[in-house]
């Protein structure tokens, strides 16, 4: 491509990007979901919780499912002022004790109504929350009423597998990764600093 048609075609890509960026007038803070079967939801939500504090604003965690693990994220970021709520159960494949697991979500999304409904938290990291609403753990009623009187500038990340439709209609962004290829597949482990 010469020199010229390559100047052209950037030139018309950047007046379509101005363009969307001039239309787009609207503050008010977001619901990401994050959903599918791919490796990287939960990387993805701390990545924006690392961003969002990076720039001084208070983020708040709820951990489900995953909190008997050693968690990388919660080392760095709850030694820099994020608020963490673990469920501290593990993988519900583990407990196999539906009433034990259920207790111990309601514990957590008791303190996730809290983050939710306190103006002080620009970002709230729901992870795994998906799982809790699909096993009936914490009322889907419930997480729509508190994410509906969120304060509004107030942005809300959703991480998990199965994101109920509800979920993802509500939602201003959702993303769903999808695994072509996985190293545990193959018989390697969980690799510390890559996979927890």
């Amino acid at each position: 491509m010469s020199e010229e048609r390559y100047k052209a075609r950037q030139s018309k890509i950047k007046q379509k990007v101005d363009e969307k960026v001039a239309a787009a007038q609207t503050e008010k803070g977001l619901l990401l979901v994050i959903t599918g079967n791919g490796k990287g939801k939960s990387t993805s939500g701390f990545g924006m919780i690392a961003r969002a504090t990076g720039h001084g604003q208070k983020c708040g965690v709820a951990q489900f499912i995953k909190g008997t693990w050693e968690c990388g994220e919660r080392n760095l970021l709850a030694n820099n002022g994020v608020d963490f709520h673990v469920m501290a159960t593990g993988f519900t494949w583990d407990t196999q004790d539906k009433s034990a697991d259920t207790e111990a979500a309601q514990q957590v999304w008791q303190e996730c109504k809290k983050m939710l409904a306190d103006p002080n938290y620009d970002v709230v990291l729901l992870d795994e929350l998906t799982y809790m609403v699909s096993y009936d753990y914490v009322a889907l009623e419930e997480v729509v009423e508190a994410l509906n009187n969120r304060p509004v500038e107030q942005s809300v990340i959703i991480t998990g597998r199965g994101a109920h439709r509800t979920l993802t209609d509500m939602a201003d962004t959702v993303s769903e990764v999808r695994s072509v290829k996985h190293a545990f597949e193959s018989g390697v482990k969980a690799r510390k600093g890559i996979d927890w």
